[in-house]
């Protein structure tokens, strides 16, 4: 009975995101937490994507689809955290319905992409190792901006199948969102339609996404595993490895952190701390990693990086002598 006079309510026109925690005495310093991380997460990506561009050294594949990554890396964080930093410091976050779906969109569009990125990038990977000689041809210009036209082009596919979905059920009465976004199973929980076909879509979408992504990178890695392992010099075996460390660890986290929140089995509302934890991870504190992991780890980059610090630094010297 409830149930159905929540039903008969008059349809939603705006959501109020729930956040991360009602504890007081939490809320400042979780905003100062997120809002430092969303800082270092612009500034290093955004770095990287001009750092990519502008250096010469840096005009290769691998850095190619680097500076995509750190691009939607930028733009993924940007859908989320705002609304999360919202969460500390408004009495009652509130979203529009288009707002909401709006965000559901680009989310599903940056998170779907950077599972394919993801997995072209292990694909590059496996080109360089295992086919050096051809390298050049493989990964000519053309085939690397086909393949990241097909990367936004899969997101968007996902993303759009997902909003649709969405935008057909119906969201009577009850509009406060257990998240601090608008995700797909925390909306879904609100409506007062048959969701069914929206979660056949997550499995069938999100199955197709994971498995193309995932089986990509498998592969690409059992074959360079084994290309490696066939090398008879040390130090060869060491830089190869080296040039897929920082892709390894990527992945690794990302998808750890993708697999526990929407592959997991259900078990109602006790898992519900443990479902936001992993999805501040995987939408707020990857995108910042993302750029350190590979800035840290790749010394082509932190030698340009020095380069170009040094550049600056010598600018501003001769911009204050002069005056």
């Amino acid at each position: 009975m409830k149930e159905m006079a929540r039903c008969n309510s008059s349809s939603v026109t705006e959501f109020v995101l729930e956040g991360l925690t009602h504890q007081p005495e939490l809320q400042l310093p979780l905003f100062f937490l997120f809002l430092g991380i969303y800082v270092v997460t612009v500034v290093g990506n955004l770095g990287m994507v001009l750092l990519i561009s502008f250096s010469p050294k840096l005009q290769s594949p691998m850095y190619f689809f680097l500076g995509n990554l750190s691009l939607i890396d930028l733009f993924y964080s940007s859908v989320t955290t705002p609304k999360l930093l919202g969460n500390f410091v408004l009495e009652q976050n509130v979203i529009s319905y288009s707002g909401c779906m709006t965000q559901l969109f680009f989310f599903c569009v940056f998170a779907i992409g950077e599972c394919f990125i993801l997995s072209a990038m292990a694909y590059d990977r496996y080109a360089a190792i295992c086919s050096p000689l051809l390298y050049n041809v493989t990964m000519s210009p053309k085939v690397c901006i086909m393949l990241v036209i097909m990367v936004y082009a899969m997101a968007a596919l996902g993303a759009l199948a997902h909003t649709t979905a969405m935008l057909r059920i119906s969201f009577h009465g009850d509009n406060i969102i257990q998240h601090y976004f608008c995700d797909i199973f925390p909306l879904l929980k609100l409506s007062c339609s048959s969701t069914n076909l929206n979660e056949l879509i997550v499995l069938l979408v999100g199955g197709f996404d994971m498995l193309a992504t995932t089986g990509t990178i498998i592969i690409s890695y059992v074959f360079i595993i084994a290309s490696i392992l066939r090398m008879s010099s040390a130090e060869g075996r060491s830089k190869a490895f080296g040039t897929c460390g920082s892709h390894f660890t990527a992945v690794g986290i990302f998808y750890g952190s993708i697999t526990f929140m929407y592959f997991k089995p259900s078990s109602g509302s006790s898992n519900l701390v443990q479902e936001r934890v992993s999805s501040v991870f995987y939408t707020t504190v990857i995108p910042m990693l993302n750029p350190l992991i590979y800035s840290l780890r790749n010394k082509d980059v932190k030698n340009e990086l020095g380069r170009m610090m040094g550049k600056m630094c010598g600018l501003l010297q001769g911009t204050c002598l002069n005056q």
